[in-house]
């Protein structure tokens, strides 16, 4: 089963975590979109600055820290995502009662870590 990935916070930067969930989600066959301050493309997956109706997303994994995530609560349950995963430093408990009311499942995880033990 193919889990499209929201990558909510991408960056275009070869040296942040985002960049690098990108490059391992593609590598491993997932269908990935993203979400950034930054347009650009990351292996032919564009970096969108607007927030897009995506359909279908299994797994939004946050790399933006709980003070920035508040404004986009209702964008990403909206999304209906299965779940969510909150890579190190995005841990926002605030969030994780939201998504429990919606009935979504979060996990406190790292995305490289999850892909590099086949745990994804």
């Amino acid at each position: 089963m193919n889990k499209k990935t929201l990558v909510f916070g991408a960056s275009t930067n070869p040296s942040r975590y985002s960049y690098l969930a990108i490059e391992r989600l593609v590598s491993h066959g997932f269908e990935v979109v993203a979400f950034g301050k930054r347009q650009g493309k990351v292996e032919n997956v564009t970096v969108d600055t607007n927030l897009l109706p995506y359909s279908n997303i299994h797994t939004v994994t946050l790399y933006m820290n709980a003070g920035h995530q508040k404004m986009y609560y209702d964008y990403i349950v909206a999304l209906k995502p299965q779940r969510v995963i909150f890579n190190p430093g995005t841990e926002n408990p605030e969030f994780y009662n939201v998504l429990q009311e919606a009935n979504i499942k979060y996990e406190v995880a790292c995305t490289l870590v999850l892909l590099s033990t086949n745990q994804y």
